[in-house]
């Protein structure tokens, strides 16, 4: 049976932009953009309306920007992953979406194969991040996590909820800092894929963290 295509909502205020998206996207038979927005609010009431699968949220919004709706846009549609597609290079922006819940931070830059895995992948829970932003990975933790030196988040060494991860946790941690899918990581330590959802599960319960993105944060900035 033939998978039902992902459903898009295309976020942006540039038409031009927004209508050359939407084309490239209507091209490809794994997904189906089911509604277009100019701005946060009518993006907010077509989230709503549509309750689509992902969102594609540009920052740079008349009005309201787009970090700035994702709180609105995931009580909406509690169930959408929104991906940030932007312009912005700023490691502020980045850590804004980060704090925000964003599924992905990719440039306007970016090819249309990593856009589409990065849609695909936010659906299956996991996240992307333009390369050129992973350099930025640190110091957006670290607006994230506001707080002494001694520890991400300003913790105590002793206190770093790391000790709380069991080895086999710690080590599916390097693979999602190295930007591994569920699917790669299972594959990798000759386990289950279901076993490794349940690892990352259990990962963010302990670090007290909403999503794969953070959690490549929080291993990046103890690397560092």
């Amino acid at each position: 049976m033939t998978a039902a295509p992902i459903r898009v909502l295309v976020v942006d205020d540039h038409t031009l932009f927004r209508r050359g998206l939407t084309a490239l996207l209507a091209g490809d038979p794994r997904f189906k953009v089911v509604g277009e927005a100019g701005d946060a609010g009518e993006a907010q009431r077509r989230a709503a309306s549509l309750q689509p699968d992902v969102i594609l949220l540009d920052n740079h919004l008349p009005g309201v920007n787009g970090v700035d709706a994702l709180a609105g846009l995931r009580e909406v549609a509690p169930l959408a992953r929104v991906l940030m597609l932007t312009v912005s290079e700023d490691e502020r922006d980045l850590a804004a979406a980060l704090r925000g819940g964003a599924h992905g931070y990719l440039l306007k830059t970016a090819d249309s194969d990593l856009l589409a895995s990065a849609i695909e992948r936010a659906v299956r829970g996991e996240s992307t991040i333009s390369p050129e932003m992973t350099g930025k990975l640190v110091t957006a933790f670290q607006a994230l996590q506001p707080g002494s030196d001694a520890a991400p988040g300003g913790l105590a060494a002793d206190a770093d909820p790391i000790h709380s991860l069991s080895p086999r946790e710690q080590e599916i941690l390097g693979h999602i800092a190295r930007g591994a899918s569920n699917k790669e990581i299972a594959r990798s330590l000759d386990i289950a894929e279901t076993t490794v959802k349940i690892h990352v599960q259990h990962i963010l319960r302990k670090l007290k963290l909403s999503s794969r993105v953070q959690a490549a944060v929080y291993a990046a900035a103890r690397a560092a």
